[in-house]
């Protein structure tokens, strides 16, 4: 810790680390999904993994969360884009 008390940034093996970590309940409202859904989607490996934070705890780095969020936006944004395009070649191929 710094003079302030606060932590302060680390870096592990190319991570870094001073995120915040979340425990299930706030990644479930963050994300909006359940508690299984969580657990099913890290079995799929397409969920951040969570980190032991003690014998029978585990916690969520805010980060890794946020960016799942972000690409979840990004993977949307691409499919609105990809029929934005898909439509705009209908029109232009019913218009006389």
């Amino acid at each position: 810790m710094n003079r302030s008390g606060a932590a302060t940034f680390q870096h592990h093996q190319g991570l870094h680390l001073g995120n915040r970590l979340l425990r299930r309940r706030e990644v479930e409202l963050k994300t909006g999904k359940s508690r299984a859904a969580i657990y099913a989607e890290i079995r799929a490996g397409t969920f951040p993994e969570p980190v032991p934070i003690g014998r029978n705890s585990v916690a969520w780095l805010e980060a890794e969360v946020d960016q799942w969020i972000s690409d979840r936006l990004a993977e949307r944004n691409r499919a609105s884009a990809m029929r934005g395009a898909r439509t705009s070649r209908l029109i232009q191929e019913i218009q006389p």
